[in-house]
């Protein structure tokens, strides 16, 4: 079975945060701490490395991990963060999580390499209510194909998803985790009601 120990980690950083009025959203700040802190406690201990893909800020970024940018320019969106993590990366499996998913659960990497111990390239976290595509684990077989895909101007991830097998992972058991903080509203409303579980690593 595939040790989730034996992955690496990708936080994605290197979007414009145009909902977040423009701001840097890996270092907007949760209860004292940047986004991609409160990631990188909560996957160093799932995974053997974690790097950061931004295209911004990357001095402040590599405080925390390794940085690595998009290979494609102007902000291409989340395939170009997993074009970059895919090359950049030394194991076979890559697991990607936004930088605004701060509260990731402590099993993220477990369950999603479980659902593809036997086939599969990759495995998408569904929380019961939606796809979360880009919280996903991907093997680096599918650096090629994302590359052609990306070089025709393709920048659709649902579409890439769909000339391979996909795995959805049901995690409709921890739908608060995968909170996405897209907006300053919402950054607010988690700042003043975190989880009554949610444990604090710093």
């Amino acid at each position: 079975m595939l040790n989730s120990t034996h992955i690496t980690a990708v936080i994605l950083a290197g979007g414009e945060g145009r909902r977040m009025q423009g701001a840097d959203k890996g270092l907007v700040c949760l209860w004292g701490q940047p986004l991609v802190a409160h990631l990188l406690s909560r996957l160093s201990a799932q995974v053997a490395e974690v790097l950061i893909n931004a295209n911004r800020n990357q001095v402040r970024y590599q405080e925390y991990a390794p940085v690595i940018t998009d290979h494609i320019a102007d902000f291409a969106g989340p395939l170009a963060g997993f074009e970059a993590g895919l090359s950049a990366a030394s194991s076979e499996w890559v697991l990607f999580v936004p930088c605004d998913s701060p509260l990731v659960p402590a099993d993220l990497a477990e369950r999603l390499c479980a659902a593809v111990s036997h086939s599969g390239q990759i495995a998408v976290v569904d929380d019961g209510q939606r796809l979360h595509a880009a919280t996903a684990l991907l093997h680096r077989s599918l650096l090629p194909s994302l590359q052609g895909y990306l070089a025709k101007g393709d920048r659709k991830l649902q579409l890439w998803f769909a000339q391979h097998e996909l795995i959805k992972v049901d995690f409709s058991d921890q739908v608060a985790a995968f909170t996405n903080l897209n907006t300053p509203e919402a950054l607010v409303q988690l700042e003043q009601t975190p989880p009554q579980n949610y444990l604090f690593h710093f």
